[in-house]
């Protein structure tokens, strides 16, 4: 893995890690887009600020030339890193993290839309509260509703319900599901300070922030280690949800992805539980 950087030298811009395993190179592609007419936006009103794009390929990577193309014509930097196999989200993550040389650093998921100015309204919002490490966005489904992915600490009953029940089943627990969910205060318009923990969908850190935490937990192989890397940030810095920050995440729960995925949920937490606590019920 690479050396992290000593913070205190940061380039001022946004470097950015994608992590992708056989990727749907049409929502990638999107993916990109998006980002790049953020990075546009930006480029408005802090014309010096860089972007740095690491795609880290797991496995299964397609030929993105495209896509890549476009990002270096807005004026991104990109690279990819490969070669290391399937190594996990976390440490995926890691491998860009070490090198990353800039002012913040987003953690982005390949199943993300960003909105034209969520960028802009990110960077503003950290020069106003330097205090803030962490920020996550308003997060939206393909329908326009708001999906709730900031969380209170879990307890093993919240996590079989939201994950594992059906639809009908979970209604029983809908008052339960709200309050692990954070629904009585993430809303359209009020910024949340300090959410126990957010969704590794969308991260933007404070790269000498993200640094100083070592980036992600390399133990967990996926699932659990945004929860982790969430709880350690408030060690450090404050976190913030930020609803003018908007984007949209095409990505769906463990259950509906196979066997496979449920037993990387059920180790992966685990490796949460005994780090932090227990909470049955």
């Amino acid at each position: 893995m690479n050396t992290m950087r000593e913070p205190g030298n940061e380039i001022e811009g946004i470097s950015v890690s994608v992590v992708v395993y056989r990727p749907d190179l049409q929502q990638l592609a999107q993916t990109l887009k998006s980002l790049a007419a953020a990075y546009d936006a930006l480029k408005g009103t802090h014309p010096a600020f860089t972007l740095d794009v690491c795609l880290v390929d797991n496995g299964g990577l397609p030929d993105i030339t495209a896509s890549f193309d476009a990002l270096r014509a807005h004026g991104a930097t990109l690279s990819i890193i490969a070669g290391h196999g399937n190594v996990g989200y976390g440490r995926g993550h890691n491998l860009a993290i070490g090198r990353a040389a800039s002012c913040y650093h987003l953690v982005l998921n390949p199943d993300i839309d960003l909105d034209a100015n969520a960028l802009i309204r990110a960077v503003e919002f950290f020069e106003r509260h330097p205090d803030v490490g962490l920020l996550t966005p308003r997060i939206g489904d393909e329908d326009g509703h708001i999906q709730y992915l900031c969380r209170r600490y879990p307890t093993l009953f919240d996590l079989f319900v939201r994950g594992f029940l059906p639809a009908g089943a979970r209604r029983f627990f809908t008052r339960r599901l709200a309050r692990y969910e954070m629904q009585d205060q993430i809303n359209e318009r009020d910024i949340v300070w300090d959410p126990p923990i957010v969704s590794g969908c969308f991260m933007l850190f404070r790269t000498d922030v993200l640094k100083k935490l070592a980036g992600f937990d390399p133990r967990y192989f996926l699932y659990f280690e945004d929860y982790d890397l969430s709880l350690r940030t408030h060690e450090v810095a404050r976190v913030a949800y930020l609803p003018a920050v908007r984007v949209l995440h095409h990505g769906g729960g463990a259950a509906r992805k196979g066997s496979a995925h449920i037993r990387m949920f059920a180790s992966s937490a685990f490796k949460f539980f005994n780090r932090f606590g227990w909470k049955w019920l």
